[in-house]
């Protein structure tokens, strides 16, 4: 590690924040982590599958690497954010050189339809958050009925399938997605999960439906059916009998239903296929039809908390269209369309910079790029004198406005409870579900 020379706020510790917190201090920052949850790890240890455990094992171990830096302090369960106890200008005014964003998109976007607001409307970024116990979110009741519409077409949507099918074992699970087959964003083996479950007829029946329409926008139905039909081979065995379906061509119109009983179906217009420019894009024909169901799950993306005091575009805080300190030819530094200007000392990475773009992988990457950019910026600046006593007065200052603060040597406590639980239970995994538990377990 290099020596010490500058000081730099990472706001989220998921997989952009993390990793760009050890390229920060690789690159002589002392990095001052903050994270809204008491764990680290944001979507790689609370949007993952709950059952996928080695992959979550191993990417844990990776965050506990990191955060075993001497150069990286780690503050769990604060919240930065307009109106907090800790706000951005907080951060720069408090001696900090450079601010990172990378809090991910963790606002809930829907569509604005009617009906939206009903019971039994609920948005896939939650259920994901409950089954993999991210207080509040396992805290809360979701009522899922029997006949589930989910809307979307990628891997949260599969996800969501997964734990309909083969946890909640409803009766039927229909994917609502508004293009074709040849646009599904998730992948065979993602489909394996539940290939067993699809109804071939009603399969077969759906494709010869789309397609002629395929076809006359240059599509090819063989090679999209191929995305379902190979999964079948190698599918999971079934543990339920849920009837798995796929409704292409729909767009969502209306949530039908009413307070007293709840939700009763999805009104979608069909839609036809149009080749504009070499992409081919839904269009509506004006038909409709509906989809019974007593829930509607949708898992249409996300966009970024519209509470952090940095102006939006498409779902993401704004970056600069010329930066100064450009990587691989991307911006990282944040916008103001108001003044026409940088933020002064503050960049984005992740999905704050582009939401529901990728995985783990692209986090970590966009992280260490966004990372390179602030050092960059930093080789700019004379160097920071006195840096301990500027992170104690900081660190004195959450104390008095947070009642319970975490830091690293909390999180190796609850770590070790945590595992110790899981022995004693015989299970693989134990996460206890509520902040209360966590904090008992860590000594408060």
């Amino acid at each position: 590690m290099a020596d010490q020379k500058y000081m730099v706020a990472v706001v989220g510790a998921g997989p952009a924040g993390l990793y760009a917190a050890r390229k920060l201090a690789e690159g002589g920052a002392r990095v001052v982590l903050f994270n809204r949850d008491i764990k680290p790890g944001g979507l790689a240890e609370y949007g993952i599958f709950w059952d996928k455990f080695k992959m979550k094992q191993g990417l844990r171990a990776q965050f506990k690497q990191i955060l075993a830096i001497p150069q990286i302090d780690y503050y769990g369960n604060v919240t930065v954010c307009c109106g907090g106890n800790i706000v951005l200008e907080d951060l720069l005014e408090s001696g900090f050189q450079a601010v990172l964003v990378t809090t991910g998109a963790q606002g809930t976007k829907w569509l604005r339809l009617p009906g939206e607001n009903l019971p039994g409307v609920y948005h896939a970024k939650n259920i994901v958050f409950h089954y993999n116990q991210l207080p509040p979110f396992s805290e809360k009741k979701y009522l899922l009925g029997k006949r589930v519409v989910v809307v979307g077409a990628g891997n949260v949507m599969m996800d969501i399938a997964h734990y309909l099918i083969r946890d909640c074992k409803v009766d039927e699970v229909v994917a609502a997605v508004r293009r074709g087959p040849a646009e599904v964003k998730f992948t065979r083996k993602e489909m394996e999960g539940v290939a067993a479950n699809l109804e071939p007829a009603a399969l077969d029946a759906e494709f010869a439906r789309v397609t002629p329409i395929m076809q006359a926008a240059g599509q090819d139905p063989v090679k999209a059916k191929a995305a379902f039909t190979d999964a079948m081979p190698k599918a999971l065995a079934p543990v339920s009998q849920t009837r798995f379906r796929f409704e292409f061509l729909a767009t969502p119109v209306r949530v039908m239903g009413d307070w007293m009983s709840g939700v009763t179906g999805l009104k979608v217009e069909e839609n036809s296929l149009l080749a504009v420019d070499g992409n081919v894009k839904a269009r509506g024909t004006g038909t409709t039809h509906l989809i019974e169901a007593d829930t509607i799950i949708f898992a249409i993306g996300d966009t970024v908390d519209r509470d952090f005091c940095v102006p939006i575009f498409n779902d993401a805080y704004m970056t600069v269209k010329e930066p100064r300190f450009p990587v691989d030819h991307l911006s990282y530094e944040a916008f103001n369309p108001d003044f026409n200007l940088p933020i002064e000392r503050v960049f984005l990475a992740g999905w704050a910079r582009q939401a529901s773009t990728g995985l783990v992988g692209y986090a970590r990457r966009d992280g260490e790029n966004a990372a390179e950019a602030v050092l960059a910026y930093l080789q700019t600046q004379p160097p920071m004198r006195d840096l301990e006593n500027v992170v104690e007065k900081f660190e004195q200052r959450l104390e008095e406005t947070h009642q319970r603060l975490v830091v690293k040597h909390q999180l190796a406590k609850l770590e070790e409870v945590e595992k110790a639980e899981a022995q004693k239970l015989g299970v693989e995994e134990f996460k206890f579900s509520t902040n209360d538990e966590m904090f008992t377990a860590m000594g408060y």
